[in-house]
Formats: C-alpha cells, sequence, structure tokens
C-alpha cells in the first residue's frame, strides 16, 4: 500500500511539540511505526507551507531530511505558497520547483491558502506546477467552513475553470467541501462536513467524467465518507474512476481513523464488493504510476 497523503514533521524541541497551543503531527519514527503496524509500505508526506494552516509551517526541507532517514519508505513533496517573493502574480516560481524536483520531491502540496481558486496569484502558481509536470494535493475550502484551503462555492466552478486553464496539471482533490459534492444534494449547510445518506451522482463524477486531470485523493474521513455513505454507489465509483483513485489516510496526531480507513478498502476487497484490480490501482498502482516510482 502506498499512502498518498500524510503529515509529518522532524522536530528538535520537545517543548515546542509539548505546546497546546501548536499542531500536534508525529515525528517520521512515529509515522514509519504507524505505517508498519497498518501495513502500509510506504508513503507521500506533504509540507505545511500555507499560514492558513497553524501557528507552526513546515519547511519542503524539513521533509527532504526526513526522507532522507527513511528514503525506502517516505516520499517527499515540496510545497510554495502562491504569495511568495514579492507576493506578485509575476513571479517565477520555476527556479525553486526544478531545485525541489531535482532533489527528489515528486509533487506540490498540500495546497491550502486561503485565496480564491481564480485569483491571479494562483493561477501564476499553477501555471509554474504544470510547467513543472508535477502533480498538485490540494485542500478545498469556503470561508464559512474552514480557516484554510483554496476557496470555491457550492458546485465547485472555480476549480472547473482551474481543471480547464491548466489541463496538463494533475490535480488530486482533497478535504470535506470537495467531497461533499459527489452527491448533487451538497448545499451551503453541509457542504464543509460529512453528508451522510444516499448519494446522487453529483459535480464530483460530472467533473471526474469531463476531465482527465482530476484525480480522487481519498484520504481522511472526507474522501472514506464519500464511498461509504451509500455503499453500492461507493463501489461503483470505485469501478469506474479506479485508474484516478488514490488510497490515503491524512495521517495527523495518533488515532483510530487511519486504521479504520485502510480495514474499509481491505474489506472491500475481501468481501468481493470490488475486484482485486481495482483495488491493486486504488492502493499503490495509481500512485506508482503519477508519482513515477
Amino acid at each position: 500500500m502506498i499512502d498518498i497523503h500524510t503529515h509529518s514533521i522532524l522536530y528538535h524541541d520537545p517543548a515546542q511539540r509539548a505546546n497546546p497551543a501548536f499542531i500536534k503531527f508525529m515525528s517520521p519514527a512515529e509515522l514509519v511505526a504507524l505505517w508498519d503496524d497498518l501495513g502500509i509500505d510506504r508513503g507521500v508526506v506533504l509540507p505545511i507551507a500555507n499560514h492558513e494552516n497553524d501557528f507552526v509551517l513546515q519547511t519542503t526541507e524539513n521533509v527532504l531530511d526526513m526522507a532522507a532517514l527513511y528514503p525506502d519508505r517516505i516520499i517527499p513533496f515540496c510545497n510554495i505558497d502562491p504569495r511568495q517573493k514579492g507576493n506578485s502574480e509575476k513571479t517565477d516560481f520555476m527556479p525553486l520547483l526544478q531545485h525541489y524536483k531535482k532533489l527528489g520531491c515528486k509533487g506540490v502540496g498540500e495546497m491550502s491558502c486561503n485565496l480564491w481558486w481564480d485569483d491571479p496569484l494562483v493561477l501564476n502558481m499553477l501555471g509554474h506546477i504544470e510547467a513543472a509536470g508535477l502533480p498538485m494535493t490540494f485542500h478545498i475550502a469556503t470561508r464559512d467552513h474552514d480557516a484554510y484551503g483554496l476557496v470555491d462555492e457550492v458546485g465547485l466552478p472555480r476549480l472547473e475553470k482551474a481543471l480547464g486553464m491548466f489541463p496538463k496539471l494533475n490535480f488530486l482533490a482533497h478535504s470535506q467541501p470537495f467531497w461533499a459534492h459527489i452527491s448533487a444534494d451538497v448545499s451551503e449547510e453541509n457542504w464543509g462536513g460529512y453528508p451522510k445518506g444516499p448519494v446522487q451522482e453529483g459535480r464530483v463524477v460530472e467533473l471526474m467524467r469531463r476531465y482527465d486531470n482530476l484525480w480522487g485523493d481519498m484520504s481522511a474521513g472526507s474522501g472514506l465518507n464519500a464511498i461509504t455513505r451509500d455503499p453500492e454507489f461507493g463501489y461503483r465509483f470505485l469501478e469506474e474512476f479506479q485508474d484516478r483513485l488514490l488510497f490515503g489516510t491524512d495521517v495527523c496526531a495518533p488515532g483510530e481513523l487511519y486504521g479504520n480507513i485502510v480495514r474499509t478498502f481491505r474489506t472491500m476487497a475481501s468481501e468481493g464488493n470490488i475486484s482485486q484490480k481495482v483495488y491493486d490501482k486504488v492502493t499503490h498502482g495509481n500512485a506508482v504510476r503519477l508519482l513515477g516510482l
């Protein structure tokens, strides 16, 4: 299994980690130990570069140091903020992206700046990521429900605009506001959470059929809820989009959710609800192909 979405920080200050005001991401040693317990072979670690996330930020260099400690387990992504280097829509991010790519970074993300998808700063950044040939993991948000994430409206019109503008950029979609759109009954009231009940094919299905550069990051409770709230629909969804769905946990601090995600996918395969071929693609094959592993 390859985990497409995790968080971990290499700490050198135990007092900071113990401070309740700061995020409590696992250390790389704890992350690898968790993977061992869950039977996960490798995974992507996503730096925290956007100020909206928390008090503690994390450089790409920190993740590269972690990957150097566990080169056979940790797959590094780099991360940037569209406001970096002058807060200008003309900033050239290519030297930075090429530098990180040469150091082994396989993608960009988790992109979590709280700007509109079609903000000129964001569009400039997306163009450079596309030109660098790297995929991008993003968190999508509404200003009403989230303090971080690229901002859209119900119906995801601004995400669709970006998908059309950058057809060679592979977008790895994540978060509650994205996955709530798997059903057509999504609303202003529920798109920031975990809607329940039967699924009527919604915008996620429509967009994935229309844009082959849109991939599904199935991590966290949002991805899990999308395919389990209506199991029969979930099985069909996995079958239809088996070539562009990616297993993940969104590991942050220790918790039971990660094991539940792993068990859900394994049970679907063992009980014959999805084929072994679909399971293999979603849990590792697609990541190998997308990231060139």
